[in-house]
């Protein structure tokens, strides 16, 4: 990565950080900046690896329950009973949007969200009060079609 994107990363960490009026330290900024790198949905496993051995388990494991609490990611159930995180495009703080469709490559193995497909409204019987639905569907993606 050359300095320009670097920067640009920091800076665009850093704003995100001040706008969800979370402090700004290094293990955020740097979380961030790998989540504003990649497009796919990522498991703590692949943070941890990509964060190099600066940051330990329970750091980016705090890091990550603030990040979801703030609305700056949302996560995402897999099959396995792990979890994956993914940037938010509109969530507040304890509210998510993110009502999208969730893709899980059964190939690659990569999970995608796809922001233009919107989950099915459903109407559940009188009482029950949905929170969140996720719509997770597997198949395999376009890069390995």
């Amino acid at each position: 990565m050359n300095n320009v994107s670097s920067k640009t990363l920091d800076y665009r960490s850093t704003e995100l950080l001040k706008k969800k009026h979370l402090s700004i330290t290094e293990s955020r900024k740097k979380i961030l900046s790998i989540f504003l790198e990649t497009k796919d949905a990522l498991a703590h496993g692949d943070i941890e690896k990509k964060a190099s051995e600066k940051f330990d388990r329970v750091t980016i494991y705090r890091t990550l329950q603030s990040f979801v609490e703030k609305g700056l990611i949302h996560s995402i159930p897999t099959s396995d009973n792990s979890v994956r995180y993914a940037l938010c495009k509109d969530c507040t703080e304890g509210h998510h949007h993110d009502d999208h469709v969730h893709f899980v490559c059964s190939n690659c193995e990569k999970t995608i969200c796809l922001d233009d497909v919107v989950s099915p409204k459903l109407n559940l019987p009188q009482g029950y009060n949905a929170d969140n639905v996720q719509v997770v569907i597997h198949g395999v993606c376009i890069e390995c079609s």
